[in-house]
């Protein structure tokens, strides 16, 4: 069972209620098992960070990245965050903003490839 920070919980749902644009494209195209048949769930907590979409039976994280990720800063907290997704048999996969906007299909059968 992964840990779950229940102080982020407002943060999430937060987050759910503003997802970028980017996020509102994947999130139509996979909501309610559109993607292979697997639920996979938006803005979960998994432990101390808030992920943008998980599917549990695939243990996949999937992160849907703005510009803040390119910075040093942002390349370091993801590394961090990558490292403790592994630590906990999760995979992280990642797409920049501009992938999903501008070729939306190509994100979706890299996804599907990796459930």
């Amino acid at each position: 069972m992964l840990f779950y920070n229940p102080k982020l919980k407002t943060l999430s749902q937060e987050l759910r209620k503003n997802m970028t644009d980017a996020e509102k494209a994947i999130w139509s195209r996979i909501k309610r098992k559109q993607l292979n048949g697997l639920q996979i769930y938006r803005q979960r907590i998994i432990g101390n960070y808030i992920v943008d979409f998980y599917c549990p039976k695939a243990k996949l994280v999937i992160e849907i990245d703005g510009g803040q990720h390119y910075t040093d800063e942002g390349i370091e907290k993801d590394r961090t965050r990558d490292r403790y997704m592994a630590e906990q048999g999760l995979k992280v996969i990642r797409f920049s903003d501009s992938e999903v906007l501008k070729d939306i299909e190509a994100v979706l059968i890299s996804i599907s490839e990796e459930i």
